[in-house]
């Protein structure tokens, strides 16, 4: 290869940034990869192309996330198992029936009532940062947000907001030495994320509300209802990928912007490129950079001899910029048209259950901010998160004037 090898699952790679070149590399001569691992890690396939990606993604019954959990690290037995009453972790018909009873809190008429309260909240985290020159766009703007509309969505007080930010940090930056005190953290967090659930459904049983924990503890119309890990699994599922994906494709997608003051400037000018922009954001900053699946049988995958028991990692941020898909996949352009990236999963029984009120809160953020603090600018370096999961930004300083 003419490009430097690059040790896919490391997240020191990460934390300078994705390794485009190494993925455009194998997209064009080795596009399902054989990536080695060290013990405990067995090695894996790294799938590269949208199309290997899109077709592994459809295919649950010969790719498995229950197997191997879709993470792409390898657990211990009793790890797996826990993991497995997690919606990610599972196959149909499991995963079917958990995903039919929690789709009754994200029906368009659920996420439509949120539709001004993300308004009002966009507005008002800027009022709280109007007086000040400089912010941490990550913490004081990007990250509120998701934290808000989830606090709303499940009825958590806005005074437990920064304890789901915490735990979601814990949660996601296992790899990352600032967000982990010692190597039990992200348990240790989850066990908090239970003990909080297990209180808030509590509270619903005794007083309902019209909220999504009120919905999904009880049963459905044919009497089918939650358990208690199910409900706790998915309350720490909606934490953590309700939040991370959306702050991090604020703040990558902010960074786009100001890295690119030409396409800040078309979105100023005409508020008719909303929606474009940000499918444009979701395809160039990927927040979920992979997942993992488990094979159930041999098979064969982008010309590749897969056998029984192989693990495959698909890599959503070399899909997203594949050539044969996207025209100057490395251009950043607001305008693109049409644009099928596959940020919120390459379709299939996983596809994101929370997209359409993701793309909700970035277009009004977006819309929201280049209305009220159009001369944003860098203030600083951006830090990045160190994961080979998430596409994450620690912090960037912001000028707001």
């Amino acid at each position: 290869m003419s490009t430097a090898s690059v040790t896919l699952h490391d997240p020191d790679v990460y934390e300078q940034g994705v390794p485009h070149a190494f993925f455009a590399e194998l997209r064009r001569i080795e596009p399902v990869y054989w990536q080695p691992e060290d013990p405990p890690g067995r090695g894996f396939w790294a799938v590269t192309r949208y199309d290997d990606v899109v077709a592994v993604s459809r295919d649950a019954q010969t790719f498995s996330s229950y197997a191997g959990t879709a993470m792409l690290s390898d657990f211990d037995d009793d790890v797996v198992e826990l993991q497995r009453a997690m919606m990610v972790n599972m196959d149909p018909p499991d995963h079917t029936r958990l995903r039919n009873l929690v789709n009754r809190g994200f029906t368009p008429r659920m996420v439509g009532k949120l539709e001004q309260g993300i308004r009002d909240i966009c507005h008002g985290l800027v009022d709280e940062i109007a007086e000040r020159r400089q912010v941490d766009f990550v913490h004081d703007i990007a990250a509120q947000l998701p934290l808000a509309v989830i606090a709303e969505l499940m009825g958590v007080p806005d005074t437990d907001r920064e304890k789901l930010y915490d735990w979601s940090n814990r949660m996601i930056g296992f790899d990352d030495p600032e967000f982990q005190v010692e190597g039990s953290d992200g348990a240790v967090a989850a066990s908090e994320i239970f003990a909080y659930a297990n209180e808030l459904a509590d509270r619903r049983r005794a007083e309902p509300r019209d909220d999504i924990v009120t919905k999904l503890i009880q049963p459905d119309a044919n009497g089918d209802v939650l358990q208690d890990l199910e409900f706790n699994m998915f309350f720490v599922l909606l934490i953590v990928a309700g939040n991370e994906t959306t702050r991090n494709a604020a703040s990558g997608g902010m960074l786009a912007f100001l890295e690119h003051p030409e396409q800040w400037r078309k979105l100023r000018e005409n508020r008719e490129l909303v929606p474009t922009a940000v499918e444009e954001v979701l395809r160039w900053v990927s927040p979920v950079m992979d997942f993992r699946r488990t094979a159930t049988r041999d098979a064969v995958i982008g010309g590749q001899d897969i056998a029984e028991g192989d693990k495959l990692v698909l890599f959503y941020p070399s899909a997203n910029r594949d050539e044969d898909v996207f025209d100057n996949p490395d251009v950043f352009d607001i305008t693109r048209d049409p644009n099928p990236h596959i940020s919120f999963g390459g379709g299939g029984p996983h596809f994101c259950l929370g997209a359409h009120l993701a793309r909700l809160e970035l277009r009004t953020l977006f819309e929201t901010l280049a209305d009220r603090v159009p001369d944003l600018r860098l203030a600083g370096p951006a830090r990045r998160l160190r994961s080979n999961f998430i596409n994450g930004i620690k912090e960037m300083p912001v000028r707001l004037w």
